[in-house]
């Protein structure tokens, strides 16, 4: 092996390693929101929440209903905000299976499975699909879609 071809070789792996972190560090960023609305809900705190999103996102959400339809609903961010910071008994539980991001440029893109526990119950459990934009305040939520069904979850 000649010298150019070893300094190109740890070239290349010198520039992959770079972009694997930077990437990384991306994912962190894009993640933030997330963990910071799910760490709200468990604490009760709507504040928290509601820095988690864009002052325009959206909440829906799909599933069959009894007369086997599907339907897709859409929730108002204002009421869910006021549902998580009216007191309550039992703590709201989402538990994350997995994060799979997906990034170009200044939207990404977070697929999750989940569990959703009342307490230590189980309610139900499905995936959310977030929709991520970087803004001037950091990464925000602008769209979250999920899904809900109540058999065959993952249990804690």
């Amino acid at each position: 092996m000649n010298i150019k071809t070893i300094l190109f070789t740890c070239a290349l792996f010198i520039v992959a390693d770079y972009t694997l972190s930077a990437q990384a560090d991306a994912e962190k960023e894009i993640l933030l929101p997330i963990h910071q609305l799910f760490d709200g809900m468990r604490a009760g705190d709507s504040s928290m929440v509601h820095a988690a999103f864009h002052p325009t996102a959206r909440l829906q959400t799909t599933f069959t209903n009894k007369e086997g339809n599907p339907v897709v609903h859409t929730a108002d961010l204002e009421k869910f905000l006021v549902q998580i910071g009216t007191p309550h008994d039992q703590v709201y539980d989402e538990q994350i299976w997995g994060y799979d991001v997906k990034l170009e440029d200044n939207l990404a893109t977070v697929w999750t499975p989940y569990s959703f526990y009342l307490g230590e119950t189980l309610l139900h459990c499905g995936v959310n699909a977030f929709h991520v934009a970087k803004t001037e305040d950091g990464w925000k939520i602008i769209q979250i879609t999920d899904t809900r069904k109540k058999e065959g979850c993952k249990e804690k």
